[in-house]
């Protein structure tokens, strides 16, 4: 290969690692204990050495599992002994002067030291920066506080003790859990298997289960909206007869109104409870939004905020009532901040306008729809704007079943520099549609948005829902029951990571080191533009929406493969026929950004791109996108001994997730693109790669401040994508022929990379 190395060494097993995870390690939902329920805890001793914090167990029983971001530290002792004092022994000269009883009885009791909020404030300040001071550390903080350095690395050890607790009993419940869901799994896969044999010969009764459970699956969504559409018409006939339907002319105040006028509700919902479902919405988020602890505590290991359940309980109120009946559900909390660059109104006009917001979320949003308007809000931006919206959000993967989400988007102006967006799922919408199809609702999530007057936007977003529990593919079980898969991380990631790229469309003063084979600014826009499509193509191609119909293929080298065809008549963004896609992904020891430097870099393409023939390929034009030179489009030309091949190269990447899409591209057309020609109509089916994390951080041996010794980064979690036009037709049908070619060309591709990174794909299959 070529001079990369990119070996790390895989775990022995992967999934055992999975409860190594210190993204998991102090998820805490469910297991708050009160401050007087420390049972087990307090007779852990106080004075603990160095090095040999104590560690406690316990579990809490219930049907709501909460996801790694949903946690923060226990009161596993009472308040007061953690963050208000230390207890420590009397002084030793005493125990001298006593008998053998006096000084069994004199080592049971301890003096009781009482901390001021100050002293722990101080203690606390240390413990984020350092959780084992030195001894130097530890001699000038108890001179600043007035505290003895014995009280001083007492407290210390008490509270790493502390975290070391929390963190045992949560693994012990995540355990528990995992077992549930083997179980279950397990149980499931029984009566698949029972009800596609005979009773008494035991052989198979069909083969065609997989392909009618696909049609009723799609059956199901279709009837369940229009059982929707139904509701609607029976509501608008209800209070208008026959003859009287409400105009549609135009008008100031026609405009104005909303569907709602016309009829009693959203499915019988008062426009009046919406209104009051969202006001209340709103509180919720602005509180999640701007609380700190003991709402939300950042994890000592991993940095993510984690939501203390218990106290999220204790300040808005008991569950829903309406969840009584339904089937055991898991909850996903998490919140980031982060700076975007774009201005306020830019931005929140980008939540209020449907198609706006799914071009800034390509990779999450597979589809969008506002189901209706409930108010149009004031202004060009919409202030107090209300609408009923549904998205299907996905992973870049058909291996993870998308979440299906009806909510209502409630948007409104805080103050001059600040606007708020919630989301929040409403019960009485669900009730009416098919309540199988209702596995995941939102909570009151969104974000705050506050413009920091220099183009620059600060974005707070909470993201907290509720799922079905359903079984995922193990290779993704981390990732998504870590709740990192659609959690605030990836929405602010991704949100930055858009912001960037319209900025580096609109500019004019970009640097020529980072804008190379294109003379005019009007050919850089054209040729980001065609990129910018072709991405989004690629996102939509490759999930698990309910777009596609994906069949599992194995094949001959034993790789896991989904296939999937679609027809494309009339669309002048793709080759006119019928297109194959074919889709694997795999897990890889490899860290994500050395891969993901791997797949974009011109010098290694042709180690694992078989349309190279191994010849060199050539970067003729290099566009910047974005502050990360990673981020930036290509045009790339091979050049075979028969015709000369040019393909345009899309790379993006943030904290979150990375892609690598291409596409072969005309040589001609291209050429007028370069020109600033309009690029509209360049025909491009893209392939490519996502790489996420794998969510398998090490937790380290201990909790310590030096950046050697905390978790070593985990592997990488990669989707290969190829799509083919298999017939210049759109009336033909899919051959045999073509889904063998396409998986032969997966199997290779992900047989070079393998060999190129010197490393072994894992089978999960």
């Amino acid at each position: 290969m070529g001079g990369v190395d990119m070996s790390n060494n895989p775990p022995t097993s992967h999934t055992k690692d999975f409860f190594a995870s210190p993204a998991l390690s102090l998820s805490l939902a469910g297991i708050f204990r009160s401050a007087n329920a420390g049972g087990a805890a307090e007779a852990q001793s106080v004075e603990v050495e160095e090095g040999e914090e104590g560690s406690g167990g316990g579990r809490r029983e219930g049907n709501v599992e909460i996801s790694s971001e949903n946690s923060g530290p226990v009161r596993s002792r009472s308040d007061d002994e953690f963050e208000g004092g230390e207890h420590d022994d009397d002084d030793g000269d005493d125990d001298d002067d006593n008998g053998g009883d006096d000084k069994n009885k004199k080592k049971k009791r301890k003096k009781y030291h009482r901390h001021t909020t100050e002293q722990i404030r101080e203690m606390e300040a240390l413990f984020k920066e350092s959780p084992h001071p030195d001894e130097k550390q530890r001699q000038q903080l108890s001179k600043q506080l007035g505290l003895a350095p014995r009280q001083v690395k007492f407290w210390f050890q008490n509270r790493r003790t502390q975290i070391k607790a929390i963190q045992e009993r949560h693994e012990n419940s995540l355990l528990k859990t995992e077992m549930e869901k083997l179980r279950e799994e397990n149980k499931a896969m029984r009566e698949t298997i029972n009800k596609a044999c005979c009773p008494n010969c035991g052989l198979s009764t069909t083969s065609r289960d997989t392909s009618l459970t696909t049609q009723e699956q799609q059956l199901r969504i279709e009837n369940a909206k229009l059982k929707a559409e139904v509701e609607k018409l029976r509501a608008a006939i209800g209070k208008y007869p026959p003859g009287a339907a409400p105009s549609c002319s135009a008008g100031n105040e026609q405009e104005n109104r909303s569907s709602l006028d016309f009829y009693s509700g959203i499915f019988g919902l008062e426009k009046s409870r919406i209104m009051e479902i969202v006001n209340q919405a709103m509180e919720e988020l602005i509180k999640m939004a701007t609380s700190g602890e003991p709402l939300w505590i950042k994890s000592v290991e991993t940095g993510r905020e984690i939501l203390n359940y218990d106290e999220y309980m204790k300040e808005f109120g008991v569950e829903n009532p309406s969840n009584s009946g339904r089937l055991m559900r898991s909850i996903e909390a998490s919140r980031e901040t982060g700076v975007v660059f774009v201005d306020l109104p830019r931005l929140v006009q980008s939540f209020s306008d449907v198609n706006q917001w799914k071009e800034m979320f390509p990779c999450l949003i597979a589809k969008a729809a506002t189901v209706d308007v409930i108010s149009n809000g004031e202004g060009p931006i919409r202030n107090g704007g209300v609408q009923l919206m549904f998205a299907e959000v996905q992973m870049l993967t058909p291996m993870v079943p998308t979440r299906e989400i009806y909510f209502v988007r409630y948007s409104k102006q805080i103050s001059a520099e600040k606007w708020a967006i919630v989301d929040v799922s409403v019960d009485k919408v669900e009730d009416n549609i098919d309540a199988s199809l209702v596995k995941c609702r939102k909570r009151p999530s969104g974000c705050l948005i506050q413009d920091t007057s220099n183009g620059h936007c600060k974005v707070t977003w909470v993201e907290h829902v509720e799922c079905q529990k359903n079984t995922v593919h193990t290779m993704y079980r981390t990732i998504v029951n870590s709740g990192l898969a659609f959690g605030a991380r990836h929405w602010v990631a991704t949100l930055q990571l858009q912001c960037e790229r319209i900025v580096f469309f609109m500019a004019t003063n970009v640097p020529t080191k980072d804008s190379t084979g294109v003379a005019t600014l009007a050919g850089r826009k054209s040729i980001l533009k065609l990129a910018q499509r072709m991405t989004w193509s690629f996102c939509r191609a490759i999930g698990a929406s309910s777009f596609h119909t994906w069949n599992k293929v194995t094949s001959k080298t034993g790789d896991d493969i989904r296939v999937s065809s679609r027809k494309n008549l009339n669309d002048p963004s793709e080759p006119t026929g019928v297109i194959l896609c074919a889709v694997s992904s795999v897990w890889l020891p490899v860290s994500p950004h050395v891969l993901f430097d791997f797949l974009r870099d011109d010098a290694h393409r042709n180690e694992w791109d078989i349309m190279s023939n191994g010849d060199p390929v050539q970067s003729i034009a290099n566009l910047a996108k974005g502050k990360d030179r990673g981020n930036a489009v290509t045009i790339q030309t091979m050049k075979p001994k028969e015709n000369p091949l040019w393909v345009l190269q899309d790379c993006c990447t943030n904290a979150y997730e990375s892609m690598v899409v291409y596409a072969p591209v005309d040589i001609n057309g291209m050429q007028s693109v370069i020109t600033g020609c309009d690029s509209s109509n360049i025909a491009v089916l893209p392939s490519g790669f996502s790489i996420l994390p794998d969510g398998l951080e090490s937790r380290p041996l201990v909790i310590t401040s030096r950046q050697e010794e905390k978790g070593t980064e985990g592997g990488s979690l990669l989707t290969i994508a190829f799509q083919i036009l298999t017939n210049t037709s759109p009336t033909a049908k899919l051959s045999m022929e073509s889904v063998d070619s396409v998986n032969t060309l997966i199997s290779c591709t992900l047989r070079n990379i393998s060999q190129a990174c010197n490393v072994k794909i894992v089978d999960y299959s």
